[in-house]
């Protein structure tokens, strides 16, 4: 697991901006949609071609929040990343210029529909009613990388819980772009996982800073099942 470091200067920006630590502490479970990010052989297996070994470590973290989430309304989306012929065309610079023709090809074999790569680590808890939805960028907002804002849209979501891989690339990119396009977003700072502790904390960082309320496992299942202001109200 990660050793997670937030500055105490991103704390206090908080603070002094928000008055409070977490800014999202008050959510409505049935508004709310867990976004499990790219838990995939390919970024998963051992010896797998974008292989980020903390992955494995985060699914115990990862489940607890999807039952969670069934047992209080809201709804887990299982995100996969697809590499698919229209997004080597589309995304061409990326695939041409970031990587060797051999590492392209490893990519294809591994992220295309129906490869082993392609499909999500088989430790993750899937149940009816769980959705899965394929992105073919890095962001799931992305304009046409997936249908996913539509599918939130159309059952009211207002709250996002992230979690998944890579902290700093798929599940920052996913969480920057909701945040703008106003959704809540709750970053998971123990249900996130990347290549070291560095790149992990940079994100946890920026996401406190502008972005995102960033909670632990603990915390965001606190949040889910306790009492809304709304429902003591009532009482």
């Amino acid at each position: 697991m990660h050793k997670i470091e937030i500055a105490p200067l991103a704390k206090q920006r908080v603070l002094d901006w928000c008055g409070r630590e977490h800014i999202f502490a008050d959510i409505d479970p049935t508004k709310t949609a867990h976004i499990i990010v790219d838990l995939q052989n390919g970024f998963m297996a051992p010896g797998a071609a974008v292989e980020i070994p903390v992955a494995r470590e985060i699914v115990p973290n990862v489940n607890r929040i999807s039952e969670a989430v069934r047992a209080t309304g809201g709804i887990n989306v299982f995100i996969r990343y697809l590499l698919d012929p229209p997004t080597l065309v589309a995304w061409s610079h990326w695939f041409n210029k970031f990587m060797t023709p051999e590492r392209l090809k490893l990519m294809e074999k591994t992220f295309a529909k129906g490869c082993e790569g392609f499909e999500l680590w088989p430790a993750l808890e899937v149940k009816d009613g769980d959705l899965i939805v394929d992105k073919t960028r890095f962001g799931a907002f992305v304009p046409g990388s997936s249908n996913l804002h539509d599918i939130l849209q159309e059952r009211g979501i207002e709250t996002l819980i992230i979690t998944g891989t890579a902290t700093n690339v798929c599940c920052e990119s996913t969480a920057r772009d909701a945040m703008q396009m106003n959704y809540q977003v709750i970053f998971v700072a123990d249900g996130n996982a990347t290549n070291n502790d560095a790149e992990h904390n940079a994100t946890l960082n920026a996401m406190m800073a502008l972005f995102a309320d960033v909670m632990t496992t603990d915390e965001a299942v606190d949040c889910l099942t306790r009492p809304t202001t709304s429902q003591v109200a009532a009482e």
